[in-house]
């Protein structure tokens, strides 16, 4: 081993007691003198191990309520003293103070603390002081010092202990250090973050400390990882690991599929909604779902915001599909399901989601605030001479959910709170608006009677007239094209109605 360094003294001081009875044990077994405080002391002499105070080291009490305990010189004197320094040994030896060798030491729980909805005051006091300066100046020395911060840890250093009796090399410190400094920048950033609630400052800190090694990105010569507890949200119930693309799809899946309350499913393909369906029973909007685009389907994600129950397994079950998720599925479709391997069926838990969203870009990154707006018939402000009927209205408020979700340019149809086609993601909403009428008429919907939404205003009034002519009554835009009234006159002149919102759906 390089640099090999014998435990000799300790100090331990944690909040968390889990799985450290056995490290106890083997430092008893090792003959290594261990110094602690208040709690953590007493439960290491319950244990039957001698153990030192902290004060009677530093001939200090703990004071300000407990705010200064081992904020000392002859506390961090010997973690910090470098052991092939002679001016460092001889200043220990003139005060007395003990080489300590290892430190085990976590932190309050700050952030459980904010989550409680405690207090301001509560909150304060569980901003660790003590704590986190001994980890940084254990992991600072770590060629002399080993630093556990977290009782994750625990169970490798006893196995050190005990294979190695006491002694470690500089790789093993390296590397606990390194997971110490990663625990002090996310307590750090969580801090930052309380204090930043009203973003008087604007500067991206972000901090996740799980994460999950994805087989590769969005193609096979890229490397892939989640950073994010994928366990806290879902459920895997069977199939295989969920690759990037499926991460991407999922998201895309789970932001529309929350738009929505009565029984309702889609099926999205590269972010998009290829077929979506809101019906009284779930095996029906399975149905009309599919129909919508049974080709496209092909491969996809689906979603459901209903429990799925075996007579809708055995439909979707004729499909070939990459994920599917819902609240819950009953027994005996989870076995219909398991009859094909490979496939990911999982079970969505109730987790808050964030409100921000960023990516990189360029030489840095951008953030914004999630789209969370959606315009009912509230929000409809007829515009045409002919008014909207209630049926209209809803296919509307329908119709608009989905165009917020898909790829701008985007035209969405609908009729009867079913997706009946889309035109998505071209560089002319006039061309989108062709692909949603070919689309329609390839998987034979009458537009008769349908809906249009655009998620942008119309620059002129050539979309409104070849909607028109295709059938389309009711028509929903966001307006604020210095040309709105040429819109609005072709919807007069072909006898439909036009709302506007104000409010413009970009999704790029």
């Amino acid at each position: 081993m390089s640099h090999p360094v014998q435990i000799k003294n300790a100090l331990i001081s944690v909040y968390y007691k889990d799985n450290l009875e056995p490290i106890i044990h083997e430092l008893k077994r090792l003959g290594v003198k261990i110094y602690s405080t208040g709690g953590t002391e007493t439960f290491i002499r319950n244990l039957g191990a001698d153990v030192i105070a902290v004060e009677d080291l530093t001939s200090y009490p703990s004071i300000l309520g407990g705010r200064v305990k081992t904020l000392h010189p002859k506390v961090f004197g010997g973690i910090l003293a470098r052991r092939n320094f002679e001016s460092d040994e001889q200043q220990l030896a003139q005060y007395e103070i003990p080489e300590i060798d290892l430190v085990i030491v976590d932190l309050y729980p700050f952030e459980e603390t904010v989550k409680s909805g405690a207090g301001q005051d509560d909150v304060i006091e569980k901003i660790d002081i003590g704590g986190i300066s001994l980890i940084r100046a254990a992991a600072k020395n770590f060629k002399d010092v080993v630093i556990l911060a977290s009782k994750d840890d625990y169970l490798e250093l006893g196995e050190i202990l005990k294979t190695q009796n006491g002694t470690t090399s500089i790789d093993q410190r390296r590397s606990f250090a390194q997971k110490a400094f990663n625990i002090t920048s996310d307590y750090d950033t969580a801090i930052f973050e309380y204090f930043n609630q009203d973003e008087q400052l604007p500067v991206f800190k972000q901090s996740i400390q799980k994460s999950q090694v994805l087989r590769y990105g969005e193609n096979p010569h890229q490397q892939g990882v989640f950073y994010g507890n994928l366990d806290a949200m879902f459920t895997k119930l069977h199939g295989k690991e969920l690759s990037y693309n499926n991460l991407v799809d999922v998201d895309a899946a789970v932001a529309l599929i929350d738009e929505f309350t009565e029984p309702t499913i889609a099926i999205l393909k590269h972010t998009n909604a290829c077929g979506i369906a809101s019906r009284s029973f779930i095996k029906e909007a399975w149905i009309d779902a599919l129909a919508c685009d049974p080709v496209s389907a092909f491969g996809g994600v689906i979603i459901s915001n209903e429990e799925i129950d075996a007579d809708t397994a055995r439909e979707i079950n004729k499909i070939f599909f990459e994920v599917l998720i819902a609240p819950a599925y009953t027994d005996e479709a989870v076995q219909v399901f398991k009859e094909k391997k490979n496939r990911i069926i999982l079970i969505r838990q109730p987790v808050e989601l964030p409100i921000k969203q960023f990516k990189t870009l360029l030489n840095g990154v951008i953030e914004q605030d999630k789209d969370l707006v959606i315009e009912g018939p509230d929000q409809m402000r007829t515009v045409t001479e002919k008014q909207p009927t209630e049926h209209e209205l809803k296919d509307l408020f329908f119709a608009n959910k989905v165009v917020k979700h898909t790829k701008s340019n985007t035209i969405v149809f609908a009729k009867n709170n079913q997706l009946m086609a889309s035109g998505v993601g071209q560089t002319s909403r006039v061309d989108s608006l062709k692909q949603a009428i070919i689309k329609a008429k390839e998987f034979g919907f009458d537009l008769n009677g349908a809906v249009m939404t655009s998620d942008a205003f119309f620059p002129f009034n050539d979309c409104v007239e070849i909607a028109a002519e295709a059938g389309i009554t009711a028509v929903l835009q966001p307006g604020g094209s210095i040309k709105d009234q040429d819109s609005i006159d072709m919807a007069n002149k072909k006898g439909i109605s036009m709302v506007m919102t104000g409010i413009r759906h970009f999704k790029h």
